[in-house]
């Protein structure tokens, strides 16, 4: 700290949590619309400011401390408030409860990444990435403002998917973090086509696109689960069996 401290990447950190709080504070003043589209925002500055310090050389600890805390209010606290005011009030203490564990999730989930950072594989995570949570609370809201929807259409659903949410993040069903080498490198040319169609696609439709992307994304991660489980157990299986045949050994 007396060496001080890296500008930019904490400018787009503190551009993340100004996004954060801005969308409760539109909460709190019944725009829920604009709240969506600032949890938006911010889920693009926090996914700029860790590029920014890779590619600057300015990645420090404060940064990463810093950046964890702005997730816990733009990704936990501020999606939490929405969808509270938006849709779950009705449903009394287990409303705020779900808007309360979708906060400690959040914050578990982020305690549980900076502890095993070091010690997990870069092109996976271990539970369902707070800010893509986040996003997919923002694109409900937005898709239903967008299909003329009242909140109260199916409240159920939307309970059903915070807890769900909130679950998913502190689970270990592991995600893709698109941070792969080989995604950079030269690909054919129909990649390129499908990359223009697709977003020609998200240009046409931009909420239910959006919509549609986030619940792929959440979706990959139990299905990938579950398509795994046989290969998994039979390899705890092998292993359990190789060490009782070290057991047995004089």
């Amino acid at each position: 700290m007396r060496k001080g401290i890296y500008i930019l990447p904490n400018l787009f950190t503190a551009g993340s949590l100004f996004a954060g709080f801005y969308c409760m504070v539109s909460t709190v003043n019944g725009d829920y619309r604009t709240a969506a589209l600032w949890i938006l925002a911010s889920s693009i500055f926090d996914g700029l400011d860790g590029k920014v310090a890779r590619l600057t050389g300015t990645a420090s600890k404060f940064g990463v401390e810093f950046d964890s805390l702005a997730d816990v209010v733009s990704f936990g606290a501020a999606p939490g408030l929405l969808m509270y005011c938006w849709a779950l009030k009705p449903f009394g203490r287990l409303g705020w409860l779900a808007g309360f564990l979708l906060l400690v999730c959040a914050a578990l989930r982020l305690a549980r990444f900076n502890v095993q950072v070091e010690t997990v594989e870069s092109r996976r995570f271990v539970g369902l990435p707070t800010p893509a949570s986040a996003s997919m609370v923002s694109a409900t809201v937005l898709l239903f403002y967008h299909m003329g929807w009242p909140s109260s259409y199916n409240r159920v659903a939307i309970l059903v998917l915070i807890y769900f949410l909130a679950l998913l993040m502190v689970s270990n069903v592991r995600y893709n973090s698109f941070k792969d080498p080989s995604l950079i490198k030269r690909q054919p040319f129909a990649f390129l086509v499908l990359a223009v169609l697709l977003l020609i696609v998200i240009a046409a439709e931009p909420v239910i696109m959006l919509f549609t992307i986030f619940i792929c994304y959440i979706a990959s991660g139990p299905i990938g689960f579950l398509m795994t489980w046989p290969r998994r157990r039979r390899l705890e299986k092998a292993l359990h069996k190789g060490h009782e045949d070290l057991r047995k050994q004089p």
